[in-house]
C-alpha cells in the first residue's frame, strides 16, 4: 500500500497549459477551449488525460492527430513538458493562457481572436508602460526608412516604450534605436524564443542589434512569442506577430500603409480599440484612415 507521500502529486494547470501547448495537432486555441471546459466541468487535468479518444473527438472537437497523439503518447509528452517547464522556470518564461489573468488586457480589447498562449520573457513591467508601435509594410522605401528611425526616437525620447518585431528590414530599423539610447522594447516574435535568442536566450535578437548591445538584456527588455519555444518561422506566422505588435502598443504611427493590405487592416483595428493613430502622407492610402479618425503625419 502506497504512503499518502508517494502519491503522484495533481498536475498544476500551469503544467497542463504547456503540456497541451506541446502536444502536436494541439493549437493556441484549442489550449483555451480544453482549460475553460475543464473548469466548467470541475475535471481535473489527470481526469483529463484519462479520457477516451471519442470523448476528446466529441465534448472538446479536437483533431485526429492531436487525439491520437494524447492517447498513444501521453507518458511522453507528460515528461517532455516537465522537461521544458522546468527548463523555461529556470530561464525565467512565463506561459500565459487567453484564459489567466496574467494575460495582458492590451491584447484582449484590441484583437477579437488573440493567440491563445503567450510565452513571455524579460522585463514584465513593460506591459503597464506608455506603449507604441511604428509599423510599415514590407518593401517599403528607403525614405520611409528614415521617418521610421524619426518617429521612433521621439517615441522613444518621450518615454514610451517601443513594441516591434525582430526579423524584417522595417522592424530592424526601428528595434535599434531604443538600443542607442539605452531604452527598453518589447519585442514579438514570429518563432520560438529558443529560434530567436538561442537555448540560454542570451543572444541579441538579430545582427545589427549586435553591435549596439551584445547580449539580450531580460532585465531591460520583454520577448513575446505565441509559439513553442523550438518552433520555427512558417508563412502565416508574421501576420499574428503584426496583429500582437499592433495590439501591445498604446498608440501607433504607420508609415506606408499598402491599402487593404495587413498594415491597413491593422490600423482600422487600433481606430476601432480607440487608440492613437497616426498616418504618414506618404501612404497612397492615408486618407481614408485620416477619415477613419487617424491624424496625418506630413
Amino acid at each position: 500500500m502506497r504512503s499518502p507521500s508517494s502519491k503522484r502529486q495533481p498536475l498544476p494547470s500551469r503544467s497542463f497549459a504547456l503540456l497541451l501547448a506541446m502536444t502536436p495537432g494541439v493549437g493556441a486555441k484549442t489550449v483555451v477551449r480544453v482549460c475553460s471546459r475543464n473548469a466548467l466541468l470541475g475535471r481535473s487535468p489527470e481526469e483529463f488525460l484519462r479520457l477516451p479518444g471519442e470523448v476528446l473527438r466529441e465534448e472538446y472537437r479536437l483533431h485526429r492527430r492531436a487525439v491520437a497523439n494524447l492517447i498513444e503518447g501521453r507518458s511522453a509528452l507528460l515528461k517532455s513538458a516537465q522537461a521544458l517547464e522546468a527548463r523555461l522556470g529556470a530561464l525565467g518564461v512565463s506561459l500565459v493562457t487567453s484564459v489567466d489573468a496574467g494575460y495582458p488586457a492590451l491584447v484582449e480589447v484590441f484583437d477579437p481572436d488573440p493567440p491563445g498562449v503567450l510565452f513571455l520573457y524579460g522585463n514584465m513591467g513593460l506591459l503597464d508602460g506608455r506603449t507604441f508601435a511604428v509599423l510599415s509594410s514590407r518593401k517599403s522605401l528607403p525614405a520611409d526608412h528614415e521617418l521610421i528611425e524619426r518617429l521612433v526616437e521621439e517615441g522613444v525620447l518621450a518615454g514610451e516604450v517601443l513594441v516591434c518585431g525582430h526579423d524584417t528590414p522595417e522592424y530592424q530599423r526601428a528595434a535599434v534605436v531604443p538600443l542607442r539610447w539605452g531604452s527598453p522594447r518589447i519585442l514579438c516574435l514570429d518563432r520560438g524564443l529558443f529560434r530567436v535568442l538561442g537555448e540560454n536566450l542570451r543572444d541579441e535578437a538579430f545582427r545589427a542589434a549586435r553591435l549596439w548591445r551584445y547580449e539580450f538584456d531580460p532585465s531591460v527588455d520583454l520577448v513575446v512569442s505565441p509559439f513553442r519555444p523550438e518552433s520555427d518561422f512558417i508563412g502565416v506566422n508574421n501576420k499574428q506577430r503584426d496583429r500582437l505588435v499592433a495590439s501591445l502598443a498604446r498608440r501607433a504611427d504607420f508609415v506606408q500603409v499598402a491599402e487593404g493590405g495587413n498594415m491597413h487592416a491593422l490600423a482600422r483595428m487600433a481606430l476601432k480599440a480607440g487608440r492613437p493613430v497616426r498616418i504618414s502622407d506618404r501612404s497612397p492610402g492615408y486618407r481614408s484612415l485620416v477619415e477613419a479618425g487617424a491624424v496625418a503625419i506630413s
